[in-house]
């Protein structure tokens, strides 16, 4: 081997991937709502840092394979190889009747104990989540291994990061801030924060569309919506935070953090292997102000693939051996409006599915003073509060009305969900009652789970959110899978994988042993460089 090792260097061949030493550089990224089917839009046209992953190993369709597709459930997913029934992130919220507090709703990212807090106002914490990141991992093998992430908001930081990081930053009320001790901070997030005042302070102009965006640019009237959907171009008054992070600047600004850290911490330049998650939030909250399919999405996502771009210009640069894997928490549907336009039959929910509208018939037919309703999307939750057998009545009461609702696709009992075994095999052919059991933990979800029809959107008279995500279907499911490193062939994958198959390779990929079961994922052997545990 070390004549044959002596002779291609000598002929002044490069090592593949598959012959190299594990990177020593980690950086995993999730872009927020980038579904499978923009990927499969925009690829073509991308030509920075999205091209440069799209010609490394890129599966087309991996799965958030579960039915809440959301941004805490699906974060955790990437980084701890486990389905929310594992993680016990079930959704971004969920009820707790035990919860020390008066609001007994809780935030997937927070610690409901600690005194006066509520699920608006949280302390930032990892507690909820039951698995540890591949972070973690590598610093209890590699003790001189660092765990860096950066994000637009404190839920994917949280998800990404784990329980032990030794930096987390988010964006939260005009700034990127942390919820860790971390003494001083790095001299990065005071210039990123600074930075960021500035642009925020300055009024931006429209940008000016490319002619595949400008083709895109067709405006949609939505009547309770008060501002300009479909041709809209990202120009804002000085002082407009909230346009700030609905536009590509956030995304700019995030990896700009990123960027500055690697460099200050001297990550990928230490004897272990270091991981850098970031988490991009522009592409979610673009896509629920304006929906995926106009004008404003197509600036965007030209946007992240050139910062992108710029992002590993400034890695290759600093001449740090690094690997890209790239992923999203879900994927997104387009505003009904739009949707009809383009010949879908969609449609928005109906206030007969409201919690109002069942809890209080509920409360009429069984004689109780209120609802005792308490609903977080598609989950509905009996007020703990009520004895058992109250409880069971009105579980027995609510149930037909949803079943027999013209909107709803179906509605499972806990003790249905408990009965159904988790799901194997390809996540394409799963029934709505195994991706519902993917997202199921007994203690954490609702009394019922309801799941609507396809095309039906959740949000009933929208404000500020015309299109939105976390249906059990496949174009909030299905998302992109990326991998890249220096001197990887292009291959495009049609196969079906999930996105727990992410933290399994990569481990594969730094020769860190898993203990068996640990995970739902799986190693992806395809993927070069990456070495599978036998099985």
């Amino acid at each position: 081997m070390r004549k044959l090792a002596f002779i291609a260097a000598a002929l002044g061949l490069a090592a593949t991937p598959a012959a190299a030493k594990p990177p020593k550089l980690l950086v995993v990224i999730s872009i927020d709502q980038l579904s499978g089917d923009l990927f499969d839009e925009y690829r073509p046209h991308f030509t920075g840092g999205l091209a440069r992953l799209a010609g490394g190993t890129a599966f087309r369709n991996a799965y958030q394979s579960h039915a809440t597709t959301q941004t805490c459930p699906g974060h955790a997913t990437l980084l701890t190889g486990g389905r929310p029934a594992r993680t016990g992130i079930i959704a971004n919220n969920w009820y707790n009747f035990a919860a020390p507090r008066a609001d007994k709703q809780v935030y997937c990212a927070e610690d409901e104990t600690a005194p006066g807090t509520t699920s608006d106002k949280y302390k930032v914490s990892p507690v909820h989540l039951k698995m540890p990141v591949l972070g973690e991992l590598m610093k209890r093998r590699w003790p001189l291994s660092r765990s860096v992430a950066v994000a637009g908001k404190d839920r994917s930081a949280v998800m990404m990061g784990g329980h032990t990081p030794d930096q987390r930053w988010y964006w939260a009320d005009g700034s990127f801030v942390t919820d860790l001790p971390v003494g001083p901070p790095p001299r990065s997030v005071a210039l990123a924060n600074s930075a960021a005042k500035q642009a925020i302070a300055t009024a931006r102009a429209p940008l000016q569309p490319p002619p595949l965006c400008a083709a895109k640019a067709q405006p949609l009237v939505i009547p309770t919506v008060k501002y300009r959907i479909g041709d809209g171009r990202f120009d804002r008054a000085a002082g407009d935070e909230d346009a700030f992070h609905d536009s590509p600047e956030f995304d700019a600004a995030t990896l700009a953090l990123a960027a500055s850290l690697v460099q200050e911490l001297g990550l990928g330049k230490g004897r272990a292997t270091d991981l850098l998650a970031v988490s991009l939030s522009a592409t979610d909250y673009v896509g629920h102000k304006f929906g995926p399919g106009g004008q404003e999405m197509c600036l965007q996502l030209l946007s992240v693939d050139r910062d992108l771009g710029g992002f590993f210009g400034m890695l290759d640069r600093a001449g740090i051996d690094y690997a890209v894997a790239l992923s999203a928490d879900h994927g997104g549907q387009d505003a009904p409006e739009r949707l009809r336009l383009n010949g879908v039959a969609a449609t928005r929910i109906s206030n007969a599915l409201s919690k109002a509208a069942v809890g209080h018939t509920i409360a009429r037919q069984l004689g109780l003073p209120k609802s005792p309703l308490k609903t977080y999307g598609g989950a509905i939750y009996v007020d703990g509060s009520l004895p058992a057998e109250t409880r069971q009545k009105i579980v027995a009461a609510a149930l037909p009305r949803y079943r027999a609702d013209r909107q709803v696709a179906a509605a499972f009992t806990k003790a249905e969900l408990i009965a159904t075994s988790m799901p194997t095999g390809s996540p394409v052919n799963w029934t709505l009652i195994q991706r519902a059991r993917a997202s199921f933990d007994p203690a954490r979800s609702g009394d019922i789970t309801v799941l609507l029809k396809p095309n039906i959107n959740p949000v009933h008279e929208p404000d500020d959110s015309v299109a939105t995500h976390g249906s059990p279907y496949d174009y909030d499911r299905r998302v992109p899978l990326l991998f890249w490193r220096k001197g990887m062939k292009p291959v495009l994958r049609n196969d079906a994988v999930e996105t727990v198959d992410l933290m399994p390779t990569l481990a594969g990929l730094i020769r860190l042993p898993l203990t068996p079961g640990s995970v739902d994922g799986k190693c992806l052997k395809t993927v070069p460089g990456v070495r599978c545990p036998s099985r």
